[in-house]
């Protein structure tokens, strides 16, 4: 499903657990690392498509976890020409993306990465939340710092985590790769 000008609907995740630590998942088969992300499927809404794929990437419920934030509006990237399928070119552009940002409630024993039949990672870790971008696929960084930027707003409301946030704006002094 397109939206008119070629970006399908999505939602990214941003679970965090204990000192606000976020769920890194690592590709199967690939060494890269990302959070949880997926499709939004017609008449599915952007908080229904984020449980699912929580699910389906991580095993988590909605007991689980806690629901702390989510974007304004839609991020969005283009996937660039030589990565978009043969039939697709002409119409589809990219991706736009709700992101969620979660707290992990139960325990970390309760991801899963096999809840489905066809895994998306093979290998996961809490890490800072300013994680290294570079580690990401570099066209939808700009997305993951929007994303983190937004949303540590709502996570780190005055102090150090702040500054860091304010900081790592690109152009002004980032000590996160974008």
């Amino acid at each position: 499903m397109l939206d008119r000008v070629g970006f399908r609907p999505n939602v990214g995740v941003i679970l965090v657990y204990q000192h606000n630590e976020v769920f890194w998942g690592k590709r199967i088969r690939e060494h890269s690392w990302q959070f949880p992300l997926g499709g939004i499927k017609k008449g599915e809404t952007p908080e229904q498509a984020m449980y699912s794929e929580l699910h389906e990437e991580v095993g988590l419920l909605p007991e689980h976890v806690r629901i702390l934030g989510r974007t304004r509006d839609w991020l969005r990237y283009e996937v660039p020409k030589h990565w978009v399928r043969r039939e697709w070119r002409g119409t589809y552009k990219g991706q736009k993306q709700i992101w969620f940002l979660l707290r992990l409630v139960g325990r970390d024993s309760d991801v899963s990465l096999r809840a489905s039949t066809h895994p998306e990672f093979d290998a996961w870790r809490w890490h800072d939340y300013w994680i290294p971008l570079e580690t990401v696929i570099e066209f939808k960084r700009g997305v993951y710092q929007q994303a983190l930027t937004e949303l540590a707003r709502v996570l780190f409301r005055g102090g150090e985590e702040r500054r860091r946030s304010q900081a790592a704006q690109p152009g002004e002094g980032s000590t996160c790769d974008t």
